[in-house]
């Protein structure tokens, strides 16, 4: 299995845009044992170890306390394993334990145990995928998700927590560029490092001290030895506030109004009372005449002035949201994200990201849509890419059409904007569409899973989703 496990692997590209991170293919965690691969993330480390079945089987059912069948067989062996993954799993867990006395506090540390020569599907029980441990046929779909579901660490390790397992996991293997690593998407610091800003190196802000507002901050009792802060921060209370008020009291309407003291002004002040009191009268109505006059000039203008004026156009606060949710053939679709730009390749993955690397599109819209279908909660992901001319995109959709062919990567999943449970798109039911220049490709799974390409409310669901309205 070691050369699917690579070759899953490398589909996925380099960079940090899809998962990120070193995969040592053939290291060996306990001596003399080695395994398929030991993939370092920045959020959590995955052990691949292979397995090899009698033959190829349509679907596979492996529960890992279990036997397993293969397309309704039991899977007999000579010895008193229960299944084919018993060795497997022994090995995982001392590698495990390796792992975590060479790297104390590695983060996550899950399992993929590689079946082959070849499984369409994968039966794993609800009680084993919510643990450390996957059973699949590697494809570029199928490590994607386990990945995503395995490499879960609140933050990301550092470059240098980095280099440190992977050296005591693979001592020969050369050292790592520092752009390299920060490419896959490690920290450049550790957690208890200071965030310190190498473009300025006189600035130093620690992690846990907020940054305040500069109209806010209290001045130091001596300036600064360095030029940390700003030597003036007096413009900037400047621009906070307008330093002359008089102007908004000079365009007030009439003098009279603003000679008309407060009650809390006049209440220390009964000798020049009894004078306001009398004069107040006068004041109002001199008040009262000339709003009258205004009022009577505004009245008589408007009939000449509303033949001319057009009516000012709707401000964004009076403007409709757009709508959040859509219903297509009773199914009801709310929005998770959606997005648009012309990196198409680095959204892909298998063949169609080759594919996309080799003929560029015009753009991709993406979109992530929570469904219920028949009552049960689905997830939906959309993605339509355009090109110059309906020929690309007539040869980009017969790609995307083999079956594991590869896909585009869900935006919600890549943008961490799910509620709840992270959907796993493996075994979604596949619907795709030619429209001249652009091709929408869709995907729908049960959420949670486990689903099935022909399972009859996700390809209602799927069909459904042909025809969703997708904003970028």
């Amino acid at each position: 299995m070691a050369e699917d496990v690579r070759a899953a692997l490398a589909s996925l590209g380099r960079g940090s845009n899809v998962v990120g991170g070193v995969a040592l293919i053939g290291a060996s965690p306990v001596e003399g044992r080695p395994v398929e691969a030991v993939v370092v993330m920045p959020k959590g480390v995955l052990i691949v170890i292979g397995v090899d079945l009698p033959d190829p089987a349509l679907k596979l059912e492996a529960p890992l306390g279990g036997p397993w069948k293969a397309d309704g067989w039991p899977l007999v062996h000579g010895d008193t394993s229960i299944n084919p993954a018993t060795d497997a799993l022994s090995l995982s867990a001392a590698c495990t334990h390796k792992i975590a006395d060479v790297a104390p506090g590695a983060g996550p540390i899950g399992t993929i145990i590689a079946v082959g020569p070849y499984v369409e599907t994968v039966d794993q029980p609800a009680a084993d995928l919510a643990g450390s441990v996957r059973v699949l046929y590697p494809t570029a779909t199928t490590m994607l998700a386990a990945t995503v579901s395995l490499a879960t660490a609140p933050r990301p390790r550092s470059v240098q927590q980095a280099r440190d397992l992977i050296a005591a996991l693979a001592p020969d293997a050369p050292p790592m560029p520092e752009e390299m690593l920060l490419g896959e998407g490690f920290s450049a610091f550790s957690d208890d490092e200071p965030t310190v800003i190498r473009e300025n190196p006189l600035v130093a802000i620690a992690p846990t001290v907020p940054v305040q507002h500069p109209g806010k901050a209290k001045r130091p009792a001596k300036p600064p030895v360095l030029p940390v802060a700003p030597a003036k921060p007096a413009p900037p209370v400047q621009q906070a506030a307008p330093a002359k008020p008089a102007p908004p009291v000079r365009q007030t309407p009439p003098p009279a109004a603003a000679a008309a003291p407060s009650p809390a002004e006049a209440a220390p002040k009964p000798s020049r009372q009894s004078k306001t009191v009398k004069w107040l009268p006068v004041a109002a109505i001199g008040l009262l005449i000339v709003l009258l006059v205004a009022a009577i000039s505004v009245a008589s203008g408007g009939d000449d002035t509303a033949s001319t004026q057009t009516p000012p156009p709707p401000t964004a606060a009076t403007s409709p949201p757009p709508p959040s949710s859509s219903a297509v053939e009773n199914i009801q679709f709310t929005s998770r994200a959606s997005a648009a730009d012309q990196k198409c390749a680095s959204h892909a993955y298998g063949d169609v990201q080759s594919s996309l690397q080799q003929t560029s599109c015009s753009a991709v819209k993406r979109a992530s849509f929570a469904s219920s279908i028949d009552g049960r909660a689905a997830a939906v992901t959309i993605a339509v890419v355009e090109f110059p001319n309906a020929a690309q995109a007539s040869a980009f959709k017969a790609i995307a059409d083999n079956p594991g062919g590869g896909g585009i990567l869900d935006l919600a999943t890549e943008t961490n904007q799910w509620q709840g449970e992270v959907p796993v798109f493996e075994g979604a039911a596949y619907q795709s569409s030619l429209d001249g220049k652009s091709v929408r490709l869709i995907q729908v799974v049960w959420l949670p899973g486990p689903s099935t390409p022909d399972d009859p409310g996700l390809v209602r669901g799927a069909k459904a989703a042909l025809e969703l309205p997708v904003n970028g």
